[in-house]
């Protein structure tokens, strides 16, 4: 079904908005792909903040136009799905979670920060943690310290103060 003008541009602009948003556009051929795995897929990608789209490329080419996804602009070629994300990660993450389970879904690149991702950039940027396990880990790193000087506290403590009270509760035992 063809789009007249006005929803041709209804399209670029929306499309312009999410890659105004975005930090990452993750661009995947879904040939072969079955209703209810694309339906898992959009599920999955809703669930983590990823807008996911089935674009013309034509219109995908004129939406990022300016933008820093215009580096990809030239691999935008065949049946694809374009997945934006505010996340640096989450696009990355669902769409290679997705195609390890399912061989039909076949990454073809991606743009982070300005710079086109290959496959293998892709793989990469999906493998670093979230932003809240990152997080969690450095607030973990930086407790640790702190834990461990407490922890050598109340050894420290118990150990003086262990060998006083064992004297008055072997008093009352006598």
């Amino acid at each position: 079904m063809s789009l007249n003008r006005s929803e041709k541009e209804a399209v670029i602009s929306e499309v312009t908005g999410l890659a105004a948003k975005a930090q990452t556009l993750v661009i995947a051929e879904y040939r072969g792909i079955t209703v209810a795995d694309m339906t898992k897929l959009r599920t999955t990608a809703r669930s983590s903040g990823v807008a996911l789209s089935v674009l013309k490329n034509t219109l995908a080419r004129r939406a990022v136009a300016g933008s820093s996804f215009e580096v990809v602009s030239d691999q935008m070629t065949g049946p694809l799905i374009y997945s934006f994300s505010e996340d640096a990660v989450a696009a990355a993450k669902v769409v290679a979670d997705f195609a390890k389970t399912n061989a039909k879904l076949v990454i073809r690149g991606g743009a982070f920060d300005g710079k086109a991702l290959d496959v293998e950039g892709v793989k990469q940027l999906a493998s670093i943690p979230s932003k809240e396990v990152l997080l969690a880990q450095l607030l973990g790193l930086m407790q640790s310290p702190i834990s461990r000087i407490a922890r050598v506290m109340a050894a420290l403590a118990e150990q003086k103060g262990g060998g006083a009270e064992a004297a008055p509760e072997e008093a009352v035992a006598a």
